[in-house]
């Protein structure tokens, strides 16, 4: 693969609002679809280092904290009467894992893959710096965080905004998410839903930039020193 066809691929992920197929890079560039998907998970790699050791909170400001689940397929059954509802504990699979959000208003998006909200608790109190306010839903997984911090909280049930109190930023970022896996990607398996997540979290966090500031950035990112997961390259793709 070429100089220029990195710089073709990174300029069609950037300008991609829900996220590019491998298959269709493959398809664009004339190159195999291994060759184009290692790319793209190699990009989505450097796009985590630009938050991986991020904090947000502090003063005066506002923090959205949530959970949703994603990945991991399931097919439904032929029949109807053979169907069960995949929300339930006791129908789980193990596949799906949740996608946890910890939003500053105008600021930054930070994201875990955990197998449930209650294991983003002790990520929240790390990641977040006291001082704000912090605004989630009525999941009981919250409650503890009342005693450090100023919370605000929305029932769902009753609305989506109340007295000051949202999730709407964290539900736009999950927004986004969704359409990419489901009109992209289609399905996402529980080993890469981290990366995933994270390129949809530099999207929101980037959305109004042009595609020049979002190739300079991308480029910046991937020129980084360091090792990758992926079989011992570089964390650099143009290598």
């Amino acid at each position: 693969m070429f100089f220029r066809d990195i710089l073709l691929a990174i300029f069609k992920f950037v300008n991609a609002v829900k996220g590019l197929a491998a298959l269709q890079l493959s398809r664009e560039l004339g190159c195999d679809y291994k060759s184009a998907y290692v790319l793209l998970h190699k990009l989505r790699e450097c796009l985590g280092s630009e938050t991986c050791e991020h904090q947000v909170g502090g003063e005066e400001t506002h923090v959205e904290v949530d959970g949703a689940y994603f990945g991991g397929h399931v097919r439904p059954r032929n029949h109807k009467s053979d169907r069960v509802d995949r929300r339930l504990f006791e129908h789980r699979n193990g596949k799906r894992s949740v996608v946890g959000v910890i939003r500053e208003l105008n600021g930054r998006t930070l994201i875990t893959v955990v197998p449930d909200e209650a294991a983003m608790v002790p990520i929240i109190g790390r990641r977040v710096l006291k001082g704000g306010t912090i605004h989630a839903d009525e999941a009981a997984v919250y409650d503890i965080f009342h005693a450090r911090y100023a919370v605000k909280r929305i029932n769902h049930q009753e609305a989506y905004s109340h007295d000051g109190a949202c999730t709407n930023w964290a539900e736009s970022y999950f927004s986004r998410l969704r359409r990419s896996e489901r009109g992209i990607h289609h399905r996402i398996s529980g080993k890469y839903l981290g990366h995933y997540a994270t390129e949809m979290a530099w999207r929101e966090d980037h959305r109004r930039e042009d595609n020049a500031g979002l190739m300079r950035n991308v480029v910046v990112l991937s020129m980084a020193p360091g090792r990758s997961g992926w079989r011992g390259y570089t964390s650099s793709p143009l290598h």
